[in-house]
Order: C-alpha cells, then sequence, then structure tokens
C-alpha cells in the first residue's frame, strides 16, 4: 500500500506542474486588465502603464510564469490586487467553510447513495429497485441551484425550520454549524448521492450472482455475512470510481451553492475575484482546487489497493 501511494505521488509531480502552467495561461488569456481597474477612474495611459509594469505584466509570459511559480513553491501565492491581503491569508480564511460544505455532501452522498443502490441491488426487479432506479434518474437530471432553491422555499421560507444564507463555525457552535449546512449540502449531495446509487445498485446485482456469493449462501452464512463481507466489499472498486469522480465535481458545485446560500467560502472568493479581475486570488484559489482534486484522485486510486489486493502488488 505504501508503495502504491509512493508511485502516485511522483506521478502527480508532473502532473501538478502541467496544471500550474494551464492555471497561469488561463488566467493570462482572460478579457480586461487589472491594470486599468488600478489605476482609478479616466487614467491616462501613463498611469495604466506605469501599474502594469509594477505588476510586472510587461514581462514575457513564461518570465511571468517563472516568477508566480518560484514564489508559489516556497508558500507564496500573490497577493490581492484590490485588498492588499495576501492570497494563503484570503484563502485559508475562507477554506473551512468549502471544506465543510464539501465534507458533509460527501458523507450525505456516500451514505444515501450507497444505501439505496444496495437495496435496490439486493433485490433487483422489486417496486423498490423501480422506485431506487426512477428517483437516481430524477437526481441527476435535477440541477444543483434548482434543488437548492427549493430547499430554500420549503425550509426556509415556508418552514423557518432551518437558515437559508450564512455560515456558522464550528468552533463557536456544532450545532449552529450543521444547521447552516444542512440544505446547501443537500442541495450539493442529491446528485452524488444519484450517480452513487446507480452505481452501486448495478455493482451489487452484478456481484449477488457470482459463484462466490452463491457459495457463500451454501455454507449458511447469515445474509449480513454474506453481503457485508463478499458482496460489497467486491462490488466497491467500480463504486470508489465513481465516488472519486462525482467528488471532483462536487467541488466545482460549491462556487455555485456558496453564490446561493451566501457561505464565505473559496468559491465565493473566485467568484468576486472573476469579475474584479484580481487574477492573484483567482489563480491561487484554482490552483488550490486542483491540488485538493489531486489529493482526491490520489486517495481514489490508494482504496484501490485495499479493495482488491492484485492491484496493489503490481
Amino acid at each position: 500500500m505504501l508503495g502504491l501511494l509512493v508511485r502516485r505521488l511522483l506521478v502527480s509531480i508532473p502532473l501538478l506542474l502541467v496544471v500550474s502552467f494551464l492555471v497561469f495561461g488561463l488566467i493570462v488569456l482572460v478579457p480586461g486588465d487589472p491594470a486599468v481597474a488600478l489605476a482609478g477612474q479616466n487614467p491616462d495611459p501613463a498611469q495604466v502603464e506605469a501599474v502594469r509594469e509594477r505588476l510586472g505584466l510587461n514581462d514575457p509570459f513564461l518570465v511571468q510564469y517563472w516568477h508566480w511559480l518560484s514564489a508559489a513553491l516556497q508558500g507564496d501565492l500573490g497577493t490581492s490586487l484590490f485588498t492588499s491581503q495576501t492570497v494563503w491569508t484570503a484563502i485559508l480564511a475562507r477554506l473551512p467553510a468549502t471544506l465543510s460544505l464539501a465534507f458533509l455532501a460527501l458523507g450525505l452522498a456516500i451514505v444515501l447513495g450507497v444505501a439505496v443502490g444496495s437495496v435496490a441491488g439486493l433485490r433487483p426487479g422489486t417496486w423498490m429497485d423501480r422506485v431506487a432506479t426512477v428517483g437516481a434518474s430524477v437526481g441527476v437530471a435535477v440541477p444543483y441551484f434548482w434543488v437548492g432553491m427549493i430547499l430554500v422555499l420549503l425550509f426556509a421560507l415556508q418552514n423557518p425550520l432551518l437558515p437559508a444564507v450564512g455560515y456558522v463555525p464550528f468552533t463557536e457552535s456544532p450545532l449552529e454549524w450543521f444547521r447552516h449546512l444542512v440544505l446547501p449540502a443537500t442541495a450539493l449531495a442529491l446528485a452524488p448521492a444519484a450517480v452513487i446509487a446507480r452505481q452501486t445498485r448495478a455493482s451489487v446485482s452484478t456481484v449477488m450472482s457470482e459463484d462466490y456469493v452463491r457459495t457463500a449462501t451454501a455454507k449458511g452464512l447469515s445474509p449480513v455475512r454474506v453481503v457485508g463481507k463478499h458482496a460489497l466489499k467486491n462490488a466497491a472498486l467500480p463504486v470508489v470510481t465513481v465516488f472519486g469522480i462525482e467528488a471532483n465535481r462536487l467541488i466545482g458545485g460549491t462556487v455555485v451553492i456558496e453564490q446561493l446560500f451566501a457561505l464565505p467560502g473559496i468559491g465565493q472568493l473566485a467568484y468576486q475575484g472573476v469579475f474584479s479581475r484580481d487574477f492573484p486570488i483567482v489563480q491561487g484559489v484554482v490552483l488550490v482546487a486542483a491540488v485538493l482534486v489531486l489529493v482526491i484522485n490520489i486517495a481514489v486510486d490508494v482504496s484501490y489497493g485495499y479493495f482488491n489486493p492484485r492491484i496493489r502488488q503490481s
């Protein structure tokens, strides 16, 4: 398992360099000049040129990228062009809200998806299977923001049971932290839960027809042990793969959900940075998001070694 982890980390280094290059390149290609915004109202060309020189925007592209990458490798992602706050400070201040939302949504998605998919896979063709299949299809088709608005309408406006906006840190009040995240996490978790349920249903249904499962049943093992020890573990590989894909998509979905529920996360920070042309903020947020996606992919790959020893040995 350790060898698999080391190999994945080594492979991730050049991948991260490519990602950093793409992040920097795409931001530079975005229309708009931050020097014009920083130069004040009605600036003359000399003022704009002075700001561009101060920011290093007149340097060649590769020189700009090397300066940014060198600083990033030392933990310096730059400074906001408009607030003079370091990018790391801005990200770290908002990262807890995003991570809280993401982890709670992932927890809901995996619990709901595996539970519904397992029930449907153990009873294929029954009414429970049909209900789960239809529900999963609807969950996949419905967008995040629509689910979020419906939840706000039902549980915050018509029936004021939960707050519609805002965030309370876990350290201040665990209960209020949970209450403020229930609606956005549920809205974010519905689509991943539906995809996981569909994959779990297909995997469990296939595994339950295998010879080793029938043999375990013939030996007199209890249904709980047959399902828990033999069926679910062998059906886990496709489910884990889908979970990794949906977790990566979910990180992108936090941008929309944070705007809808006014959560002070890095998604909202990126949104504000794009519209204000605050390129260091956008670059820093996108790079952090890319690292999170990379960590998720590594965790998924390493988990394969647990579920399938042959992968670990190879």
